[in-house]
Parts: structure tokens; sequence; C-alpha cells
């Protein structure tokens, strides 16, 4: 191992072989989680020990086996950095995910479905703890004047089933949401002049939401990107 230690992409090419879906994008995120702190240069760039590269296998290890929330992982790490084994549960097989329904186009017909709370919580895999939460974040929602909930309802469950074993819970969700209700503003205010024409606003409104689909997903990909070259 250099003096100077390993740049983010060595390190992940040294994890690659044992998780193959490992991303720069995960690393970073593990290190503003507060769960790795690699040295930093003063140019700026990060430089990984052999000692960060077995905290990183740890954490990946208890995320992938034992689908162990980042909180726990952390309090486990605090009792090996104080010379303490952790007790770690047995592996368990992974919850099987639910099937989304294929994704409709901004204003095109949804699927169908009418949910009872009971069923959603059946379907999606989560509990009713996170669904609450889900709730009081203002993801999750029954549709209106319903007492049922919708495709919406369910693909966000769903997604929130499956972030759960890389640490993203409900209160990170809503940084979503906040993104989503911004993006809605921008419309609006794209759509203003077609306010005195109902039907050619509704129309409009569609179409800037798939353009503005377009380029987050494009924003997106160039801020990964971005974070891999780092």
């Amino acid at each position: 191992m250099a003096a100077q230690g390993l740049s983010i992409g060595k390190v992940q090419e040294l994890l690659r072989p044992e998780f193959g879906d490992v991303a720069i994008s995960k690393i970073r995120f593990l290190e503003t989680s507060g769960l790795i702190t690699p040295e930093r240069l003063p140019s700026g760039f990060r430089r990984y020990s052999k000692a960060d590269v077995e905290r990183l296998r740890y954490i990946l290890n208890a995320q992938r086996d034992n689908f162990l929330p980042l909180k726990v992982i952390k309090e486990n790490l605090d009792l090996i950095d104080q010379g303490i084994e952790p007790v770690m549960p047995e592996p368990v097989e992974p919850p099987r995910a639910a099937h989304l329904q294929p994704e409709p186009s901004i204003g095109g017909p949804r699927p169908q479905m009418r949910l009872t709370r009971d069923e959603l919580l059946a379907r999606s895999g989560l509990t009713e703890a996170t669904l609450v939460e889900l709730e009081r974040q203002g993801i999750i929602r029954l549709r209106r004047g319903t007492a049922h909930y919708g495709w919406e309802a369910f693909t966000l469950a769903v997604v929130a089933s499956r972030f759960a074993p890389w640490g993203i819970d409900a209160r990170q969700m809503r940084i979503l949401k906040i993104a989503a209700d911004r993006e809605v503003e921008l419309i609006q205010y794209a759509v203003a002049p077609y306010n005195h024409r109902p039907e050619r606003a509704r129309q409009a409104i569609y179409e800037v939401a798939e353009f503005m689909m377009q380029a987050h997903a494009a924003l997106l990909q160039v801020a990964l990107d971005n974070a891999r070259d780092a």
C-alpha cells in the first residue's frame, strides 16, 4: 500500500470483486454519514488507508448480509473503535422485492390500484412504523377523496422498502419530495401564460413535465459521473 494511501477509485476497484455493485457515490455517502473518515489532502482529494478499506468492507457486509441500518452499523463501529467486538446477527435472506407496475408517462393513464392499508404494507414490505413516518413526511397519502392507496403510494412504498438496506429512511426521502415540489413550481411558472386557456394549460403542464424528467435524469447522470471521477 502506498504511503500516501489510495484514491477513491482504487478503493472501489479493491471492493468490487466482493461487492460488485459498489459505487463511488455509495462510498461518498458513507463518508458524509460519518462512518468513514479518509484523509483529505490540501488539494481536496481523499486518500484511504488499509484500515479505511477494511472499515468499508465491514459496512458493506453488514448491509448486504445482515440488512443492518446505518445507525446500528455506526454503533457497532464505535464498539470496534473501543476494542469491543459487536455481536452480529446471523445472515438473513433478503426480503422479497415487490414488483413495481410499469411507469406511466406523465399525464398518461395510471395503473388502477385500490389498496387498503394492510394490503399496501403486505405488498410493499414496509413496516407500519415506516409507513406512519412516510405519511408524516407527506410522502405517501391516500388517494384524494378516498380511503384507499393508489399506484403512486404503492410505488413510493416499494421504493422506501428497497431504500432501507442502504440506510435511506423516510426523513431522507423527504429530500425527493422537496425537489419534486420545486419542480412543480417551475412547471407552473412556465405554463402561467396559458392559464386563461385551461385545456392548453393542462397539455402544457404535461409537456413541460416530460422535459423536466428528461433534464432531471441527465443532470443526475452528470452528477454521478462527476462524483465517480473526482
